[in-house]
């Protein structure tokens, strides 16, 4: 398969220009670009408090591609807030020995923006 730089489609186009990284947050791979908001698992850190993440897996710039030890890049973000997931119920059950046992637990996360992939 070989990819087109010049005269493409315009999603061709915009697929060279974008930066993306891919990087490693509390044990969590995620896809991220410049000004993108995401969730993931819950960081310790208060609203409004800039994080800095170093283990940067792979990034691709204009369609200049650094994997593994190449990387030398760090995603910038900013604590955008604390959430909760919604409910996830676990409900256990014996047929004919009339045990029930119904347990449920809301996972926290954190809302962050990139603010810089460098």
């Amino acid at each position: 398969m070989s990819i087109r730089k010049t005269n493409g489609t315009f999603a061709e186009i915009i697929f060279w220009i974008i930066m993306f990284a891919v990087v490693k947050i509390a044990g969590q791979q995620f896809k991220v670009q410049k000004d993108q908001e995401i969730f993931v698992q819950q960081l310790q850190g208060n609203i409004g408090d800039k994080v800095e993440f170093s283990e940067v897996l792979l990034t691709d710039n204009a369609g200049k591609l650094a994997v593994g030890t190449d990387v030398k890049s760090v995603v910038k973000a900013e604590i955008l807030g604390h959430v909760q997931g919604d409910k996830v119920i676990a409900f256990k059950m014996k047929r004919r020995k009339g045990f029930r046992k119904k347990v449920g637990h809301r996972t926290h996360f954190t809302k962050i923006k990139i603010n810089e992939i460098a």
